[in-house]
């Protein structure tokens, strides 16, 4: 079996590893199909994400089919599943809450514990879901980065013509205007690579605009998903009165204008990954409407014998989804 492995920041290699057991339990053992490059997968390799741990096998956006399974398995073989890359014990106080995305015992595949970027693995039926059998495989491996989106956008409400702005064109940010877009806002993407903004605009009628470009304007939503310090201090002095803004992005730290927030009346929604299965079924209803456009986002494909040349391409910022075809 083919895996990625990155042994220590910056040291990566494609190795011949042994066929994996069978699964028992509740374990399923799936054939994946494809694999997407996300912005935690790159510090990882940058060693830029403080809690991460080497070696490991890098990945946790997976889709494929389970080809084996324990006997008391949720799922049987031939169902085609997404992964759950995030644990949760079920038993801590913010799990019995509902809020497995906090859980103080999470776990993350390709972070702290071994990933997916391989041609198959064995996992706990927990943390899979099937996948619908009108939804393509290349729509479906977006459900775990959508997730986020999906998550985050619960927490305000979005509705035709409400003015929505977006700082950051990564996945998340490109994720979050096609949704807004898609919902009938009114959509300003803010970035200052050229390609992302180009790119972006291909998702439908969006605005896309230097940081610098953005004057005199106000908007009832705020979505920082660039993670920087000063994409957080301009994205607060741009939400209206009453408005709310969304930290998606993970700046370390940003000077907050309390006055402004207090006297406007504006909030803050931190959010984090999602909660499993809730928002990833509403992510597969809104992948499932062909209407929704999402096509632009997947920039590449490749196969996983080319790895270096998908990293590369992601840490360019150049591109939208790199993906993984474990087929080829």
């Amino acid at each position: 079996m083919l895996e990625l492995y990155l042994n220590r920041p910056n040291e990566m290699e494609l190795r011949d590893v042994e066929d994996l057991t069978t699964p028992t339990g509740d374990e399923v053992k799936i054939q994946f199909r494809y694999g997407g490059i996300c912005g935690s997968d790159l510090r990882v390799y940058q060693g830029k994400l403080a809690h991460a741990a080497y070696p490991l096998r890098p990945g946790h956006e997976l889709v494929g089919t389970i080809i084996e399974a324990g006997e008391t398995a949720s799922y049987t073989v031939g169902t085609r599943v997404v992964i759950l890359p995030n644990t949760y014990c079920g038993e801590c106080e913010w799990c019995l809450k509902g809020k497995t995305n906090i859980c103080q015992h999470k776990q993350s595949l390709g972070v702290n514990i071994n990933g997916g970027f391989s041609e198959q693995m064995v996992i706990s039926s927990k943390y899979v879901l099937p996948i619908p059998e009108d939804l393509p495989f290349e729509r479906a491996v977006l459900i775990e980065p959508f997730a986020v989106v999906v998550h985050a956008l619960k927490k305000v409400k979005i509705e035709k013509d409400t003015t929505v702005a977006i700082f950051g064109c990564g996945n998340e940010g490109m994720l979050a205007a096609a949704l807004t877009h898609h919902m009938g806002a009114k959509v300003t993407a803010i970035d200052i690579n050229p390609a992302k903004l180009e790119l972006v605009k291909s998702l439908g009628d969006i605005r896309a605009l230097q940081p610098d470009e953005v004057q005199g304007e106000c908007f009832d939503v705020v979505i920082e998903a660039a993670g920087t310090k000063i994409t957080v201090e301009q994205g607060i002095e741009l939400v209206k009165a009453g408005g709310d803004m969304i930290l998606i992005g993970f700046a370390p730290e940003a000077n907050l204008p309390v006055m402004r927030v207090v006297r406007g009346e504006l909030t803050l929604h931190g959010t984090i990954i999602y909660n499993f299965p809730a928002d990833f079924e509403q992510t597969i209803e809104y992948l499932r409407d062909p209407s929704f456009n999402v096509g632009p986002i997947v920039s590449k494909i490749l196969p996983l014998a080319k790895y270096q040349a998908a990293y590369d391409m992601a840490l360019s910022g150049n591109y939208g989804k790199i993906l993984f075809d474990f087929n080829k």
